[in-house]
């Protein structure tokens, strides 16, 4: 009886080492399971962090890249800006260009008219000076012996009336021959506008003669005017005297 509780227990033993040890393989292999499976976790983990930072460092890129562009996109709306400020400025340039061209074209205009004008008035009065020409034609040439002196005959009358600039013009022409007034001006000492009037005013009163070919007009002294200059010139000396 108790051989046989000896080989029950004896076979129970077997039976639970045997268990035992099955069951340590299976926790084994079941460990290794674990182990591999956290192995694979791990580099799946691991894969998923490497993958996670690229796509991290790819969006950190991607954001300097959009700041990048941010950056050239307000300089290029600054360049629109000043462009656009400048174009408004050359707009108000061309307008006022534009307003002063036409006020330009206006004088124009109202200088050709003029001109026209002035052309005109000048036609008549050429047609007027062919007119008196054809008419002074037709009447005899007088000679200058039989001509009157339109100056009076005595010097003291004759010279009287006139300046020491007009004197001095006198004598510069009975002297030097005939001359224009650009050329007279230069002894007188007057300026030209001045010096025309003077020998228009000269010519007017009788002292003077004047050739109208060629313009300027050429002006000389009267041969009775001469006579009367070459008189009083010794008198002038006796008296400096």
């Amino acid at each position: 009886m108790f051989e046989s509780i000896i080989i029950l227990a004896g076979i129970l033993l077997a039976l639970t080492s045997a268990t035992a040890l099955e069951y340590y393989r299976i926790l084994r292999r079941a460990q290794k399971e674990y182990e591999r499976a956290r192995d694979m976790v791990e580099e799946i983990v691991l894969s998923f962090d490497r993958q996670l930072k690229r796509e991290n460092e790819r969006l950190e890129f991607v954001a300097y890249k959009i700041e990048g562009m941010a950056s050239k996109i307000d300089g290029a709306m600054n360049k629109t800006n000043q462009t656009e400020k400048k174009m408004s400025t050359l707009e108000d340039k061309a307008t006022a260009i534009s307003e002063e061209r036409e006020r330009l074209l206006a004088r124009l205009n109202i200088t050709d008219s003029n001109l026209r004008d002035v052309v005109a008035s000048q036609e008549a009065v050429t047609s007027k000076i062919t007119s008196l020409e054809e008419q002074a034609k037709r009447f005899p040439v007088v000679s200058e012996a039989n001509v009157e002196a339109v100056i009076p005959i005595r010097r003291d009358k004759a010279l009287a009336p006139l300046t020491e600039t007009e004197l001095s013009a006198l004598e510069f022409l009975a002297s030097e021959g005939p001359k224009t007034a650009p050329e007279i001006k230069w002894r007188i000492r007057l300026s030209r506008e001045h010096t025309a009037r003077l020998m228009k005013k000269l010519y007017e009163n009788g002292y003077l003669e004047r050739d109208t070919n060629k313009i300027p007009f050429r002006y000389s002294v009267k041969k009775e005017m001469e006579k009367l200059l070459k008189k009083a010139e010794p008198e002038t000396s006796e008296s400096l005297e």
